[in-house]
């Protein structure tokens, strides 16, 4: 128990020390020696959790957006319709961001990578499709519960996403001048208010006003 207990935090060191220097670094310069010294344990150690810095590189992709998927399936469990949780799950994404801001340039690197690496290509292109899967199918269920105008859910889904990730993008080369956080969830507010039918609208933006506390 001990032992397996140790094993996962020399993981999670190395998962940690990674983020660091490949955020720092980027990939290219980023070597297995230097996650080793900063992780501070062996290359035996690291070749144990990880076979490849490539292997280890998609870990930290799939490690960042589990919590996110598990957010927002929670959410979605959750709330009452469709408009409580896009205006949940935009509260969320802030929240997200600015946990993470220190881990922005990561973003950087997985997109430069993924430019010059087919298995990340894959890997990356592979989790765009599936938020735009997941967004589309939220969009969807709102539509046949009349919340959500007549739309395209496809289109709607790929401008979520791309709205997200050109805001972790903004963020990560204006970090110091902008509350990124905030201008997020007003970034999906504003679109989520374009989607609904009329008459919804006014008790969205009271919902997004209660979780900023402005009501009690």
């Amino acid at each position: 128990m001990a032992s397996g207990r140790k094993g996962e935090e020399t993981r999670n060191r190395i998962i940690e020390s990674a983020t660091l220097c490949f955020s720092q670094s980027g990939y290219d310069k980023t070597g297995v020696a230097k996650i080793c010294q900063v992780a501070r344990v062996s290359k035996g150690a690291f070749y144990h959790h990880f076979p490849t810095k490539q292997a280890l590189f998609l870990e930290l992709l799939n490690h960042w957006l589990e919590g996110l998927d598990a957010q927002i399936h929670l959410i979605r469990e959750q709330a009452s319709d469709v408009p409580t949780a896009l205006t949940q799950i935009s509260v969320m994404v802030r929240q997200v961001f600015e946990a993470g801001q220190g881990k922005l340039p990561m973003f950087l690197a997985f997109l430069n990578q993924a430019a010059h690496d087919k298995a990340i290509w894959v890997a990356t292109t592979s989790h765009y499709q599936h938020y735009q899967s997941v967004f589309a199918e939220i969009i969807k269920n709102g539509i046949d519960e009349g919340s959500i105008a007549e739309i395209d859910p496809e289109i709607a889904a790929k401008t979520l996403v791309s709205l997200g990730v050109g805001l972790v993008l903004q963020g990560t080369l204006d970090s110091d001048h902008v509350d990124w956080g905030i201008v997020t969830e007003r970034s999906i507010q504003l679109l989520l208010n374009g989607m609904l039918r009329r008459e919804n609208e006014s008790s969205v933006n009271w919902s997004l006003r209660q979780h900023r506390g402005e009501y009690p």
